[in-house]
């Protein structure tokens, strides 16, 4: 989707709401514009995923007093971390939005900070829509719910529940939080604000879901009535922006009623929900793309709801977008050629990398996670192994002091040689290597196997040569010097 008219262009449509026809005074957004608002604004001390409370509460504070914010401590965490809300505008419309109540969903958390920059500015040109939203709209922010979870990048939080399955108990201090700021503000409007697995597909295709939404069900029947027909309508207009970034990567969100969660809850007690649930996008680990993204659609969805003209999205568009797949992985290997037991047979292997956290970084540690006839499914990176051969890795018999001895250039060529694995002298105090080899110190990996669940380090082969080196799941040419950062830990 192309837009050309300006960001602050002023435009009349007309349109027809349930049978009546209705005329407003709009902004038609250009996505470029929403673009350069986000990379002037975007908060430049959060270029992690793994940041903590400790982190975004400065960012909160330091908007105490301002003419632009009011800022609420609502409550503390189970370990006695402060929760906060940031109020924007004095507009009959009231919309909450409320982020990583799972600790390791934190992609919103970072787009609301650069949202907030860019509400507390002013002479650059969009001052008409921050009046528009002031005028129009009191906006309600609780980022960060979950601020024990957050610190260890754990989806729970310290008693080990699950916020978004607490909506209808309020046992957790941060789920009676959210149950208190939603009673006290009662919200026309609502923002669910997660992650998800990076894993979920578009159906029948390789594209990963970038961001997936939803317009919770308030029963089990899944029934349609006004408030979530204006959540649908408010979702369809999120995907119209968003597909000028990510086309065909856009999914709904599975709607199955869930008496416990929160999108549901907020649903049934007439607020107008919305999950955002940012995905997977290749070359984005970090998962800054999909922040930008974010900041736009979230951005757009307000200005949408302060003139009122999410109303010209029909419901039927919201109901086009296909449910999301899960048939994802890491590396999908095609056809590989196995001997066991001299038997020979052909499968497809799928592998994930899945991530270990060590503070504000991270290891992964990959697994086979699939095995059999794999057709329907997809890899974020892929081969056709037709005439390759499964083949185990070995142990270099040198061993050596530190993993500074052995350069990316000497890996490749132990690599070569068949050998995917080093041993220390001792284990290092730093453990992290972006070596492409497997490196222990005193427990030797275990013999290579493509069997479900085993670790993924191995080789495949033509007529006994290595060709392709399998190393923690990361995929290796051996013709070529790698370019991909491996995020490997000495075992």
């Amino acid at each position: 989707m192309k837009l050309v008219i300006h960001l602050l262009t002023i435009v009349l449509i007309s349109t027809a709401c349930e049978g009546v026809g209705q005329s407003w005074m709009i902004y038609e957004p250009d996505t470029a514009m929403l673009a350069k608002a986000y990379e002037t604004y975007r908060e430049a001390s959060i270029r992690h995923r793994r940041f903590k409370h400790a982190d975004i509460e400065p960012l909160i504070l330091k908007r105490q007093g301002s003419e632009v914010f009011e800022v609420t401590k609502l409550g503390v965490s189970v370990l006695k971390k402060p929760i906060y809300q940031l109020r924007y505008g004095n507009g009959p419309k009231r919309v909450m939005l409320w982020s990583q109540m799972h600790g390791n969903e934190p992609t919103a958390t970072m787009a609301l900070m650069d949202l907030f920059n860019f509400l507390e500015a002013s002479g650059d040109g969009m001052d008409s829509i921050r009046n528009l939203l002031k005028s129009k709209t009191s906006l309600y922010f609780i980022p960060m719910l979950n601020p024990d979870g957050a610190d260890v990048y754990t989806r729970r939080n310290a008693m080990d529940v699950d916020l978004n399955r607490d909506a209808r108990s309020g046992a957790t201090v941060e789920g009676r939080i959210l149950i208190n700021a939603a009673e006290t503000v009662d919200p026309d409007y609502g923002f669910n604000l997660h992650d998800m697995h990076i894993y979920y597909n578009m159906p029948g295709t390789p594209t990963p879901v970038t961001i997936a939404l939803l317009a919770p069900a308030y029963n089990a029947e899944r029934e349609v009535n006004d408030v979530r027909g204006d959540a649908m309508k408010i979702a369809a207009g999120i995907n119209q922006l968003l597909q000028g970034y990510v086309p065909g990567g856009v999914a709904k969100y599975d709607d199955t009623y869930s008496p416990r969660a929160f999108g549901d809850n907020f649903q049934t007690w007439g607020t107008r929900t919305v999950l955002i649930e940012s995905g997977g996008y290749k070359g984005d680990p970090e998962k800054q793309f999909i922040r930008k993204l974010n900041f736009m659609a979230i951005l757009n969805a307000l200005i949408e709801i302060a003139q009122g003209s999410y109303a010209q999205y029909d419901i039927e568009t919201y109901k086009s977008i296909p449910y999301s797949d899960a048939k994802l992985s890491d590396v999908l290997l095609r056809h590989v050629s196995v001997s066991r037991d001299s038997m020979e047979y052909t499968v497809d292997l799928s592998i994930n990398r899945n991530e270990r956290t060590v503070d504000r970084d991270y290891y992964v540690q990959s697994s086979i996670s699939d095995v059999g006839d794999l057709g329907e499914n997809f890899g974020y990176t892929e081969l056709d192994a037709v005439g390759l051969h499964f083949m185990p890795g070995k142990i270099y018999p040198k061993v050596y002091d530190h993993l500074d001895e052995v350069s990316l250039a000497q890996a490749m060529e132990l690599l070569r040689q068949g050998y995917c694995a080093i041993q220390l002298a001792k284990m290092p105090e730093g453990r992290f290597h972006g070596l492409p080899l497997v490196a222990f110190s005193e427990q030797a990996p275990s013999a290579a196997s493509p069997h479900l669940g085993r670790a993924a380090n191995f080789f495949l082969a033509k007529e006994g040569k290595p060709v392709y080196a399998v190393v923690n799941g990361y995929l290796i040419d051996l013709s070529t010097t790698p370019r991909e950062t491996f995020k490997n830990y000495v075992q």
